[in-house]
């Protein structure tokens, strides 16, 4: 007799109904993703909370950031919602440059923003992950929560086990996010989970010249 699942409903040996299907599915959003981004030139993710709202200081900082970097010639990519996410893709469209929403499709708060001049629609976050990092020459970690922290923490350790190359990670805001760093240097480092060069795997920053800077100085010794 064929065993089941302890919930009696599918075979041990066996997929679920419809699961090989979906493979096809998440191929089918890696090929748009890869055909949209490809020829994206110099870019920048951008991250930060879907929460924030027009008139916080977060928001505009996300939006001047944005437009600075679309002046320097960069593309601006985000998860094209609402917040932070909406303020980059604004600032980046202000400045008639390339402002891409990699939306994903949720039960609650993500809806596409306007502002994204090109956009992609994902169910699966692994692959838009994924188009974050691949088209990106730096990620700017605006402040946000759990998904924002999500981001930040697989992008630094992909880079700490050379899975990618390295490149800036740039934490935006030392009042936001100095609790963080001094827990992560306290826990952490003192304890010996991570080395202390770890510590210089991300900036801490504020001024947008500096990330600018920081950026720009990067991917020219790239070039050289």
């Amino acid at each position: 007799m064929e065993k089941l699942y302890p919930n009696g409903k599918y075979p041990i040996n066996d997929f679920k109904p419809g699961e090989s299907w979906r493979l096809f599915k998440i191929m089918g959003e890696f090929v748009e993703g890869i055909d949209e981004l490809y020829h994206l030139g110099r870019a920048v993710s951008i991250f930060g909370s879907s929460r924030t709202d027009a008139q916080h200081p977060y928001y505009k900082k996300a939006e001047n950031l944005a437009a600075l970097f679309a002046q320097n010639g960069y593309a601006v990519i985000t998860g094209g919602g609402g917040g932070i996410m909406e303020a980059a893709n604004k600032g980046a469209a202000a400045e008639n440059a390339t402002s891409v929403g990699l939306n994903i499709t949720l039960p609650f708060e993500q809806a596409p923003n306007p502002y994204a001049n090109k956009q992609i629609e994902f169910k699966y976050f692994f692959v838009r992950k994924v188009m974050f990092l691949k088209y990106a020459q730096a990620f700017i970690i605006m402040p946000g929560g759990f998904g924002t922290l999500d981001e930040l923490f697989e992008t630094i350790t992909l880079i700490q086990t050379k899975r990618i190359k390295k490149f800036p990670v740039i934490l935006v805001g030392k009042d936001y996010w100095q609790g963080l760093i001094q827990w992560i240097t306290d826990k952490f480092l003192t304890e010996k989970m991570i080395s202390e060069k770890d510590l210089d795997l991300f900036h801490l920053l504020d001024d947008p010249e500096d990330i600018i800077k920081v950026v720009m100085d990067f991917n020219d010794s790239q070039t050289s």
